[in-house]
């Protein structure tokens, strides 16, 4: 992944954000927070983000499957200092969705991903529900 465009690494424009606390088990050698710790993190708070957003209401009988998943790291995190993950919907498609978010420890930008999410019924994508359309343009990301 390239550099993500410098105007989505805006903490101010996601509409959700969520604190995870850091462990002595996310560091590695060198000191500094792992990349798979990060990934953790983004996908604890795109879970958070889901149950914020209405994901269970607004679904009615469907369920989503993480189509890909994309991850810059942009600086070093530490311990034990927590880090914050900001989440906003980015596009809403006809079955899919795309969610960036950004980890942030002390001001200090740690990490940026994108996710896209396909909406499944009877084990094939489907279109997204409009309760759930709805819901999700709310949390679209700011301008």
């Amino acid at each position: 992944m390239a550099r993500p465009d410098p105007a989505l690494l805006d903490p101010a424009r996601y509409p959700f954000r969520h604190e995870i606390s850091t462990r002595f088990a996310d560091m590695d050698p060198n000191n500094h927070l792992n990349n798979v710790a990060l990934a953790a993190m983004f996908e604890d708070g795109r879970v958070r983000f889901n149950q914020g957003s209405g994901f269970k209401r607004g679904m009615d009988g469907h369920r989503a499957m993480v189509a890909s998943t994309e991850i810059a790291y942009l600086a070093e995190g530490h311990f034990p200092l927590p880090i914050t993950v900001h989440c906003a919907v980015e596009a809403l498609g006809r079955s899919s969705w795309t969610v960036v978010q950004v980890l942030v420890q002390e001001g200090k930008l740690i990490a940026f991903a994108r996710s896209t999410l396909v909406c499944i019924r009877d084990d094939r994508p489907a279109p997204l529900p409009d309760l759930f359309r709805g819901a999700l343009e709310q949390w679209v990301l700011r301008p």
